[in-house]
């Protein structure tokens, strides 16, 4: 059994989805593991990580207009609010989808389906640098 981690950032420009299916494949291919699991991480609590699909951008509009409309940034009993209106609702997000995702290796490849994608969720309006994690193990 084998293990490698590795680490790299996203810019981002503010609320959205940000595909890293290439970086972490890249990591994956580094790797030299051809059978086992990549677990990918995102060190933040106002971020999180979805798979996704990643043909037609209308549907991660819909994901993140579906989280606006149901975590709203105007709920007027959030107290925790130090870094603006958004800063509640951004940490509500994250809980209630990932902060990581296990994804098989098969042939030293990510075992996605054809339209699947992995991606940062942005959950703050203003752009921030995300660190993410990326750790691979099983056998060369």
């Amino acid at each position: 059994m084998s293990a490698h981690a590795d680490r790299f950032s996203v810019r981002t420009r503010g609320k959205g989805t940000y595909e890293i299916t290439d970086e972490v494949s890249r990591i994956v291919r580094q790797s030299g593991i051809q059978t086992g699991t990549v677990t990918v991480f995102v060190c933040h609590t106002s971020a999180s990580l979805v798979i996704m699909e990643n043909a037609d951008p209308s549907a991660r509009r819909d994901l993140e207009a579906f989280f606006d409309h149901l975590v709203p940034e105007d709920t007027p009993y959030f107290v925790h609010t130090y870094e603006g209106a958004d800063d509640m609702p951004s940490h509500i997000r994250m809980a209630l989808t990932r902060t990581s995702e296990v994804i098989p290796v098969i042939d030293g490849r990510m075992a996605l389906g054809t339209w699947q994608g992995v991606f940062l969720f942005e959950h703050r309006r203003a752009p921030h640098e995300r660190r993410i994690v990326v750790s691979i193990t099983g056998d060369s």
